[in-house]
């Protein structure tokens, strides 16, 4: 962080530890293990580092239980999900279904701020786990597939304090915008109630993280949603971030920097999804927690 001028770092939870097929309290050991050390980091280093707690959706009651005590006792304002968990019967299901709704009313109530990030692909996607496929490519059909039903149950709105983030640019979403769309003019009967994809479009409460690795993939991303719903996303030391080796020649932020060689973003617009954008994601319009967030910072 001090060789590369980042002055304070938001941090997510650890995907492996969602908690999928262990028992309630094994998952509930494992989740309290993290949600405690990341309060713990937080605490410890409040001008450095702000730190999110996960919760298992299969448990709902016990799930809300865990997100009050992690806002009200643990001072913590960032709630990480998965986009797909097991249920108490082993069935598989999208975070965005409607038995989610408590965490969702709870998330607005507490104005937190929600990551949705992917993993255990390879549980319940019938493919050999071979060549990385499950990061590489099923790990972004997944963002696409909660991105879908976020929007079509409009949560966006539903929830109006909650603001949501998806990992990876959500970037196949990008890309799938068009027949998404075309799908919902075409069979309108497939989805009764259901609001149409374009009505989420910008949204200001759906975020995403420059964590496309290409500069096609960000334009893309810019020019549906627009920069200010961008925030900057580090992946480091994984393999997949923005890190430093003799092929990649990369470091933190290099993607904004060919950007904007490339006039697909300003410098103004590069700052924001550093600073002003993540702060909105963390806070939406409650600007006292901005501040005292930066003085956190600065002191």
């Amino acid at each position: 962080m001090d060789r590369f001028n980042i002055d304070h770092a938001v941090v997510l939870n650890l995907s492996q530890l969602y908690g999928n097929g262990l028992r309630v309290e094994e998952m509930k050991q494992a989740l309290r293990f993290q949600n405690d050390f990341n309060a713990r980091i937080q605490q410890n280093y409040p001008n450095k580092f702000t730190c999110g707690f996960v919760v298992h959706p299969g448990f709902v009651r016990g799930a809300c239980w865990e997100i009050e005590r992690c806002v009200e006792e643990l001072g913590m304002q960032l709630l990480c999900l998965p986009t797909h968990y097991m249920d108490t019967i082993g069935t598989w299901r999208c975070i965005f279904d409607e038995e989610n709704e408590p965490l969702f009313e709870l998330a607005s109530k507490y104005n937190l701020a929600v990551e949705i990030h992917p993993y255990d692909g390879e549980k319940f996607i019938k493919l050999e786990n071979t060549a990385w496929r499950f990061h590489l490519i099923w790990m972004l059909a997944q963002c696409a597939d909660a991105y879908h039903f976020l929007t079509l149950s409009g949560y966006q709105d539903k929830f109006p304090n909650m603001r949501v983030c998806f990992a990876h640019g959500g970037q196949l979403a990008q890309i799938n915008l068009g027949r998404r769309i075309q799908g919902f003019d075409g069979r309108p009967d497939l989805f009764e109630g259901m609001q149409h994809p374009r009505k989420a479009v910008g949204h200001r409460n759906i975020f995403f993280d420059t964590l496309v690795h290409d500069t096609g993939s960000l334009k893309l991303l810019i020019e549906n949603q627009g920069s200010k719903q961008v925030i900057m996303g580090l992946d480091d030391p994984y393999p997949l971030g923005e890190m430093e080796s003799e092929k990649q020649s990369s470091y933190p932020g290099k993607i904004l920097d060919l950007a904007m060689e490339r006039d697909i973003l300003t410098q103004n617009e590069c700052d924001d999804i550093w600073d002003a954008n993540v702060l909105q994601w963390l806070f939406g319009d409650d600007e006292e927690s901005k501040k005292k967030l930066k003085n956190r910072i600065l002191n």
